[in-house]
């Protein structure tokens, strides 16, 4: 069983999750990076091949993160999806595979065609954040 996490923080000004593991491991996860993978049902759908690509999500906030038991957390963003239960796993296999799951994600975008943003296409994307933590700076 995966350990709960020592420390979660929210930069609202970077619009990152920072989480921390007694073991070291430590994330910073951009609030849209978090959304777009939402293990609820509305994202990944009820089985293989119905995922549904989200788009317009680049702005995304959280406004809070709940306790789920011992094993997880819901986050709350604010446009209105609050479903689906992060587990410490799902949040370092997130963490282990950012660049990755969101280089697919760019993929996916491009090719369909849509957008991150809410209001439009863009020509260039750039990863939001990424794993820098153990900084010792400030929060944000």
């Amino acid at each position: 069983m995966i350990e709960q996490p020592t420390e979660i923080t929210l930069h609202q000004k970077s619009r990152q999750l920072e989480i921390a593991f007694a073991d070291g491991a430590c994330y910073r996860l951009p609030y849209e990076f978090l959304r777009v993978h939402s293990p609820s049902a509305e994202v990944r759908g009820h089985g293989p091949g119905q995922e549904v690509l989200q788009t317009g999500k680049q702005d995304v906030n959280v406004l809070g993160v709940e306790p789920v038991g011992s094993y997880a957390m819901k986050i709350v963003f604010d446009d209105g999806h609050d479903t689906g239960l992060y587990t410490w796993e799902f949040i370092r296999h997130l963490g282990d595979h950012q660049e990755a799951l969101w280089q697919e994600y760019l993929q996916r975008i491009e090719v369909s065609g849509a957008s991150r943003h809410s209001g439009g296409a863009e020509k260039s994307v750039k990863m939001p954040g990424g794993k820098s933590c153990g900084s010792g700076a400030g929060h944000e």
